[in-house]
């Protein structure tokens, strides 16, 4: 992908055509805002408590300032990744979104045509309103992975893996900070959890295992179906002995999501597993932690180069994302921006989004005088503090 980042300004240049979205974040947030119900942008936008960690996350990227390089022939540049043996084009993946539906009818099958497209590892959710099936076909040869919320019944969760498998994911995503829902105030107000109303749950109701525990099948009662998705959903009594169990069910590399501790990230390094991603879930979960970029400055001092260190959380243009790689990430995921081109504009819609962050994150690396991502390291910022 040389030259990414001119490529696509200048096809955009020469076209005379206006976007038909908004390039800004900003302003396809606003959009989206204004086209999608109240209860749908608010589960998309919103965050745990009084919102504290997502502004954090986007006010620690505010402190790390760039310090470009000249005179270093960027004529060329190298933005791919190599993570478990694959090579990927650019260092940006999809980050996992459950019931994407509530932006678009569509919803992942769209999401997953754009990542088919344009080459971009996609990660389906388990919370999705299509089987990961459905979504592997979609996909075809391009790369996935699959998420994993791990149920409270232990065969679920080995069914679900093993169904990823057979459809050929590469890996396995498992989130744990979310053994259940966060507090967070807007869905509360709008009494609104998409799920109680038979959306996201799609995984579920083709498994037969979960199905192995109904009396008719979902589509006879899917009052029942959705009752038993409440009692099974999250498993807080999970611990690090239980990986161990994962561990058992694929050979695929597993990637534990949601790190913040560096202890956390220590343990998982010395309990094998094969990645992490460290993320605050969007700040979605736990109002007033730290932030994800924080967080990632601290776990890469300990464990850079010892395992695959991803990130994400408030990654909304691609100087965030060289700031995230200059910092120690190995690869960035992609959230909200792909969720507002998606409500705006289907896989259209989304394809810009992610294509406009990989060229944008292009031409930062090369007006900051690298070559190569890597190149990327902390020398290359310098951070401000109290910022106003």
């Amino acid at each position: 992908m040389n030259n990414y980042g001119n490529n696509v300004q200048f096809q955009v240049y020469s076209s005379g055509r206006k976007s038909d979205l908004p390039v800004s974040f900003e302003e396809m947030e606003q959009l989206a805002h204004e086209q999608l119900d109240e209860s749908s942008f608010y589960y998309i936008a919103g965050g745990a408590g009084k919102e504290r960690s997502m502004k954090e996350n986007r006010l620690a990227f505010d402190q790390w300032k760039i310090v470009p390089r000249m005179l270093r022939n960027v004529s060329e540049r190298e933005i791919s990744v190599s993570l478990f043996g694959k090579t990927y084009q650019s260092p940006i993946l999809f980050a996992p979104i459950g019931v994407q539906t509530i932006a678009h009818p569509n919803g992942e099958l769209e999401a997953a045509e754009a990542a088919a497209a344009l080459k971009i590892p996609y990660i389906a959710s388990t919370a999705t309103s299509f089987s990961l099936e459905k979504i592997a076909d979609v996909l075809g040869d391009s790369p996935k992975w699959f998420q994993l919320y791990w149920s409270n019944d232990m065969d679920i969760t080995a069914s679900m893996v093993k169904r990823a498998e057979k459809c050929g994911y590469e890996a396995i995503v498992v989130t744990l900070d979310t053994p259940m829902m966060g507090w967070r105030e807007k869905d509360i107000e709008n009494a609104y959890l998409p799920f109680l109303l038979g959306q996201g749950i799609a995984n579920y109701l083709e498994d037969p295992v979960f199905c192995s525990r109904l009396n008719v099948s979902p589509k006879e009662d899917i009052e029942s179906a959705i009752l038993l998705w409440t009692r099974l959903f999250g498993n807080p009594a999970l611990t690090w002995d239980d990986l161990a169990f994962l561990r058992k069910q694929t050979n695929l590399p597993i990637l534990l999501k949601g790190i913040l501790h560096k202890e956390d990230a220590k343990q998982a390094y010395e309990s094998g597993m094969d990645g992490i991603i460290v993320s605050n879930h969007g700040g979605r979960q736990v109002d007033g932690t730290i932030s994800s970029l924080d967080a990632l400055e601290m776990i890469s001092k300990e464990l850079k180069g010892k395992i695959p260190i991803l990130f994400d959380s408030g990654i909304r243009r691609g100087a965030d994302v060289y700031k995230a790689l200059a910092l120690g990430a190995d690869a960035v995921l992609i959230g909200r921006p792909f969720m507002y081109g998606l409500a705006l504009g289907g896989k259209d819609g989304v394809m810009q989004v992610m294509k406009n962050i990989i060229a944008d994150f292009d031409l930062t690396m090369a007006l900051s005088g690298q070559r190569s991502i890597s190149e990327l390291n902390a020398s290359l910022l310098i951070k401000e503090l109290n910022q106003s």
